[in-house]
């Protein structure tokens, strides 16, 4: 039986051709628009590295751009990029991640034999649920395209892991999050002028701190409410303590009457400390102008910008769950504990940073994408799609 006659039977290639799926449009493009786009990345690099893989690719999806037009973009990928023709003959087993397959595509690499996962890493059911309310444009659609699996991450398991289940109509698998600092270090590597010289560390002593925050503000999942209150209860209660407070990622916001009206209520905007900016990579603006991060979410738990600040060994402010005793923790939506835990960081950081960078280095190893525990993983579940 050739392996194309086994691969229909249900049988398990020796070596998987793999194939991720990723949004390609025409003209400019960053892998710093959002992490799905690094998280295509990271998990080739573990494909890579899984003894039941021979070959792994990009497939250019969902955009009006193709292989060519990611040349720029993709500058970093590890991996070839293909069309979703080629991919439909050549692939044992698509992961749709950044690009949804439709829906003839799909049935008809099933009928060749093909295994299709679709990979989740965004909070899709508040993503959906708001643009079913309010009228914003689609992203997923429920095409009723067939799936041998989803796969999510730990931090959707209460909020997403069963809505997945209902509508892809598939098992949910909670895998590994996965990441790298190559990205960051390639663009940090790649940056021009004063940015070159700069570094990615902390730099220690300051007597008064700037505490920036890089919530996209687009989604309730991620939003920099919580951290200006957190900022404004450390500044009520230690004057002293802030030099500035960055609000990125808010420009847009400036032009909405009750977000005005509510930070002009607080006193770190009255005594203008704090400033509203666009939205920037988190390497141009962090070293040098940033001291701590003040970050939240709302099951959302797993970002790579905990993992960058704590990557550079700034002090973050957070409330994940899952990142273990890394940071200074606050609980849920506790902008008052936000608030000590920010005065805490600043009394103890410098003298603790170490222990603090030590922390951090051993979650970035839990991260890896070539670690051997996650490509164990990650190779188990792909095994499983064949029993």
């Amino acid at each position: 039986m050739s392996e194309q006659q086994q691969q229909q039977h249900g049988a398990m290639p020796a070596k998987l051709r793999v194939g991720v799926s990723i949004f390609i449009r025409k003209g400019e493009q960053s892998l710093w628009e959002n992490g799905v786009y690094q998280n295509c990345l990271f998990l080739v690099m573990l494909l890579m590295r899984s003894p039941r893989v021979g070959s792994t690719v990009l497939v250019a999806g969902g955009g009006d751009g193709g292989p060519a037009d990611a040349t720029n973009f993709l500058a970093d990928s590890p991996v070839p990029i293909i069309d979703m023709a080629t991919a439909a003959q050549e692939l044992d087993l698509m992961i749709e991640m950044s690009a949804q397959l439709a829906r003839e595509w799909s049935v008809a690499f099933k009928e060749r034999g093909g295994k299709i996962v679709s990979m989740r890493v965004g909070n899709d059911y508040v993503i959906d649920i708001e643009r079913m309310i309010f009228n914003k444009p689609h992203g997923m659609l429920v095409s009723g395209a067939p799936y041998d699996e989803v796969w999510t991450l730990p931090e959707y398991e209460v909020s997403c892991k069963p809505y997945f289940a209902s509508t892809f109509r598939a098992p949910v698998r909670l895998m590994p999050h996965l990441w790298s600092p190559m990205v960051l270090e390639k663009a940090m590597a790649r940056a021009e002028g004063k940015d070159k010289d700069k570094g990615f560390d902390y730099v220690p002593g300051r007597k008064h701190w700037r505490v920036a925050i890089f919530e996209p503000n687009i989604c309730m999942v991620k939003t920099s409410i919580i951290p200006m209150l957190g900022c404004e209860a450390a500044h009520r209660a230690q004057p002293r303590l802030l030099e500035r407070v960055w609000v990125y990622n808010s420009f847009h916001l400036k032009e909405k009457p009750l977000f005005v009206g509510f930070a002009q209520s607080l006193n770190i905007v009255q005594h203008g400390l704090a400033t509203f900016e666009g939205r920037f990579p988190l390497y141009q603006v962090l070293p040098g102008n940033v001291d701590a991060v003040f970050a939240h979410h709302w099951e959302n738990a797993q970002n790579y910008l905990y993992y960058e600040a704590l990557y550079g060994g700034y002090p973050l402010i957070h409330n994940s769950h899952l990142i273990g005793d890394c940071g200074y923790r606050y609980h849920d939506f506790d902008c008052e504990e936000g608030g000590r835990a920010l005065q805490e960081a600043f009394a103890t950081h410098d003298a603790n940073l170490p222990a603090y960078r030590e922390r951090a280095r051993q979650l970035v190893a839990r991260l890896d994408p070539e670690g051997e525990e996650n490509v164990r993983i990650y190779t188990a579940a792909i095994e499983s799609l064949y029993t």
